[in-house]
């Protein structure tokens, strides 16, 4: 392999970045495309390819290299890869084939070294699903594909794939949802921002329909973040009715108005959460939707540095926010409305765990329907999700 200094300096600094200075992987990534505009898609596709999969598997790679050194994982991960390193590479200890004889020695480690996630993770992970956290965690280190979700206010699916088809792109329909398509190449990014499509997960395309919106209802989504699934929501409800956008961070609201402009949805207002909220639409909508904060365990092939920012007090923190969330938000229903609790999590006590505690403290929610994505079975990233109705308080 031909090696190019700047490159491969550039991934350890990189991955320095995350690793000592707790920065969130993408963003690093993004910044540094955004500042070597020289870089070719050559060079980009090495360097977020190398810096993704390091992270990915860290600890595998620390006990291969013997070392958390940046440069030593680095060096870990081409000789598994490459057999060798750029010539002047340098790292703390060990060689080519002390690393190559730990990697053979590497499947007599614990689960937790082998799939590479923190002991305490691990441990929550096997006491919360058994046996299945072994597939689940190994299907969350795989890489994840690139879904897109047809925007039906603009389009149908099937004018969306002859679409992508005369523009080369390889594209095919996911079975189960009629509105979403699974590439099997590259998206060119002059096509990313067409407001006929959106990138979204398929695991994520399946929460909506389990909302059961009809066109012209009032629907509250209580936790909207950036906007993926209240574009989606707009599109189920076929431009028709009202949707109120709400979270705290007045930012990913901004961001959710710029979205939904390329997306031709006009009946969506946004509002940032303060004191007055609930008060001010209790009783309002006829659908409520809580994509509540979660640890995002269901996301971590798209987002791998998260197993490495998350913490055992800050699940719990998580959990108990969820919590509050359930006791208050279904408020913003009407007498017979109905509301769907989701997270990206693949944790039970973050999702059916909530849901079954919650009617131990409030009997007069009934669960009507639940939706759970296992990465292991589907390919999609993890999600949970419920429908409950009941008289509204």
């Amino acid at each position: 392999m031909r090696w190019h200094r700047v490159l491969t300096e550039a991934c350890g600094e990189l991955l320095s970045q995350v690793f000592d200075h707790g920065r969130v992987l993408d963003h690093v990534v993004a910044a540094a495309f955004q500042a070597q505009r020289k870089w070719g898609k050559r060079d980009r596709s090495f360097v977020a390819e190398t810096v993704w999969e390091v992270v990915r598997w860290r600890r595998a790679l620390a006990f291969v290299a013997g070392s958390e050194d940046p440069r030593a994982l680095l060096a870990a991960h081409w000789i598994g890869r490459e057999g060798e390193c750029p010539p002047d590479w340098r790292w703390q200890r060990g060689g080519t084939e002390e690393m190559i004889a730990r990697r053979a020695a590497l499947a007599d480690q614990p689960r937790a070294i082998r799939e590479s996630v923190p002991d305490w993770l691990d441990e929550r992970g096997f006491s919360e699903m058994g046996p299945s956290w072994d597939r689940e965690l190994a299907a969350l280190n795989g890489r994840a594909p690139v879904f897109l979700r047809v925007n039906t206010l603009l389009a149908d699916r099937a004018a969306v794939l002859d679409w992508l088809r005369q523009e080369k792109v390889a594209a095919r329909p996911v079975d189960g949802l009629p509105d979403a398509v699974v590439l099997e190449g590259l998206l060119p990014k002059r096509l990313v921002g067409d407001g006929r499509i959106e990138i979204q997960d398929a695991g994520s395309q399946a929460i909506v329909p389990l909302l059961d919106l009809e066109p012209g209802m009032r629907v509250i989504d209580a936790c909207a973040g950036a906007g993926g699934k209240t574009l989606h929501l707009a599109a189920a409800m076929a431009g028709q009715g009202e949707i109120v956008a709400l979270d705290v961070a007045g930012r990913k609201l901004d961001e959710l108005r710029r979205r939904a402009r390329g997306a031709h949805v006009r009946h969506l207002s946004t509002e940032k959460w303060d004191a007055g909220t609930l008060r001010k639409f209790r009783g309002w909508a006829d659908r409520v939707l809580i994509d509540a904060p979660c640890s995002g365990l269901g996301t971590l092939r798209r987002q791998p540095d998260l197993k490495w920012r998350l913490t055992e007090p800050g699940l719990e923190k998580t959990r108990r926010t969820q919590r509050k969330l359930l006791d208050h938000y279904p408020e913003l229903l009407r007498p017979g409305g109905k509301w769907v609790y989701a997270t990206c999590s693949v944790l039970p006590s973050e999702n059916r765990g909530q849901i079954d505690a919650l009617l131990e403290r409030d009997p007069r929610w009934q669960v009507e329907d639940e939706r759970i994505v296992s990465p292991a079975e589907t390919g999609w990233d993890g999600f949970y999700a419920a429908r409950l109705s009941g008289a509204a308080r």
